[in-house]
């Protein structure tokens, strides 16, 4: 088996050799990215935490072109109220319905909500859009 010589590429040609110090400046570039990269999920996750009321979409069911029923889960304090959103949609994703809903103080933390949502035309799907609690009224 013979040895083949190793031929080195034409200068210049895959732009310049790499120095120590361009070397350096990657890695910082790197560890720059991560930190900033581990502060914003670290800046959400906090956010979040603060969040004592979350809701998830469960289902819907549209109820001619006229109304969509939409069911939800709610979680929150259970002394606490919140007002929902809850929209109803047509094909072209154009908002066709609108309903706020007040759910009261409950036993348990999650609720489940069925809330038909009045439309001007066929919606195709509904959804929750927000969740919010209702500050209590100052004394």
């Amino acid at each position: 088996m013979t040895e083949s010589p190793t031929t080195r590429p034409p200068a210049g040609r895959y732009g310049p050799e790499p120095t120590a110090r361009s070397a350096r400046r990657g890695r910082i570039g790197i560890v720059v990215a991560a930190v900033i990269g581990l502060a914003v999920v670290v800046w959400i996750g906090l956010g979040q935490a603060g969040q004592p009321v979350s809701f998830t979409d469960v289902g819907f069911d549209v109820d001619g072109s006229r109304a969509v029923d939409v069911t939800f889960e709610v979680t929150k304090p259970r002394e606490a109220t919140v007002t929902c959103t809850v929209t109803a949609l047509s094909e072209s994703y154009a908002e066709v319905g609108v309903r706020t809903v007040e759910i009261g103080p409950a036993d348990a933390a999650t609720r489940r909500v069925t809330v038909p949502v009045q439309t001007t035309e066929l919606a195709v799907t509904g959804i929750v859009d927000s969740c919010e609690l209702v500050e209590d009224p100052a004394p």
